[in-house]
């Protein structure tokens, strides 16, 4: 995948290891037609093998970052149209690499499952969640019935499920379901220099603590537990953990942390 890739429906751009995908249907709210389904699981799958990519920025063009299945095709045609659905939870999901959601704006159904498929949701002041599953009379199939509760809590989870209301971007973030909101104008660029920063850790780490994190939260604590024993034990056979090493790494990380501890905020204001 080359940098500035761009068909229709679709735009991809890759700078720095970083690659952003912007869901390009900004008349329709970038709702899920056949044909983006297919565009997004063809890109993810793509990126799973892109090895300029270590992060990924999933945003979307206009006022939404998507708005769902798109009613006005499934009115017209059904479920079935365009053949065979493209699993699209999977191809997501199994990139195997850190994603960002830049939440620019409505995220609703089909669109909410996509931004909860992402490592880290950050939001637009102008962003909006809602799940309507339950008034579509259709039962989620990609995931929200089980992240958002998770992320959220059952009874809040529950509130925006039975009911399909619209949720802000500043209630998503004090109920942790954002970390972060932010002017439109700065949503990208937050975006970008979180992913920087995730680009800055070491590779092999970083994939194995992201795999764990995800483990757990699809297993019991006392699985996780085990699955992180074992993984400490194999990581020590093919990580670097050299005495120079860590010696180099221990500069590196205590120089960032100088300078990240000046740019924090003093006092209780």
């Amino acid at each position: 995948m080359a940098p500035g890739k761009m068909n229709d429906i679709i735009l991809t751009d890759t700078s720095e290891s970083v690659t952003t995908v912007t869901l390009n249907r900004p008349e329709s709210l970038n709702a899920l037609n056949a044909d983006l389904k297919r565009a997004i699981a063809r890109t993810f799958i793509e990126l799973r093998h892109h090895e300029d990519t270590r992060v990924i920025i999933l945003t979307g063009a206009g006022r939404a970052f998507c708005a769902g299945l798109d009613l006005k095709e499934l009115g017209q045609h059904g479920m079935n149209h365009g053949g065979p659905a493209p699993d699209l939870h999977a191809a997501i999901t199994e990139v195997g690499k850190p994603i960002i959601g830049a939440i620019n704006g409505f995220a609703i159904t089909g669109g909410f499952e996509i931004a909860l498929m992402c490592d880290i949701l950050i939001a637009s002041v102008n962003a909006r969640f809602a799940d309507t599953h339950v008034r579509m009379g259709v039962v989620p199939g990609w995931g929200l019935s089980q992240r958002l509760s998770k992320l959220i809590g059952s009874s809040r989870a529950k509130e925006m499920s039975f009911t399909g209301n619209y949720v802000d971007a500043g209630t998503a973030f004090q109920w942790g379901l954002v970390n972060k909101v932010l002017a439109p104008e700065e949503l990208l660029e937050h975006c970008h220099q979180l992913a920087r920063d995730i680009c800055s850790a070491e590779p092999l780490t970083l994939a194995e603590v992201h795999r764990l994190i995800d483990f757990g939260n699809e297993h019991t604590l006392a699985e996780g537990l085990a699955a992180e024993r074992r993984a400490t034990s194999a990581h020590r056979e093919v990580g670097d953990l050299s005495a120079g090493t860590l010696e180099q790494r221990r500069g590196v990380v205590q120089t960032r942390g100088r300078a990240q501890a000046k740019d924090q905020p003093t006092g209780n204001g």
